[in-house]
């Protein structure tokens, strides 16, 4: 258990701080002006989970590392946090098109990476 534990651990700081270094190149280039870089990670993880997935069902990948991965990296890389964060910021500030724009693209897209990503692998 300790092991798993440690393992999320350290999975999970990897995936953070991939996370914010996207935050801080995405806010340079777009200055905040739309919550591009939670809609970038998420979607990235969205289609690494998906492609990962299909991979490890042609590859055997030990338990703990599927949880390294998933649970750990891109667990900590995606946010659903954030992503509610800033759909209650938009509807606070007005930004009623930006905010259903966001939500659709969210979850349409994000569900279409992760089988697109899953697909993309088993050719």
């Amino acid at each position: 258990m300790i092991y798993k534990i440690m393992a999320i651990a350290l999975g999970g700081s990897i995936g953070a701080v991939g996370r914010y270094l996207i935050y801080l190149f995405v806010d340079r280039v777009y200055n905040g002006m739309f919550p591009w870089a939670t809609l970038l990670v998420n979607l990235l993880g969205a289609f690494l989970i998906g492609f990962l997935w299909g991979l490890f069902d042609k590859f055997y990948v030990s338990p703990a590392m599927r949880t390294f991965i998933f649970i750990g990296i891109l667990g900590s890389f995606t946010t659903f946090s954030t992503f509610a964060f800033d759909i209650l910021s938009m509807t606070k500030d007005g930004e009623i098109k930006q905010m259903f724009f966001y939500l659709f693209a969210s979850n349409i897209l994000g569900i279409g990476f992760a089988f697109a990503g899953f697909y993309s692998c088993r050719c």
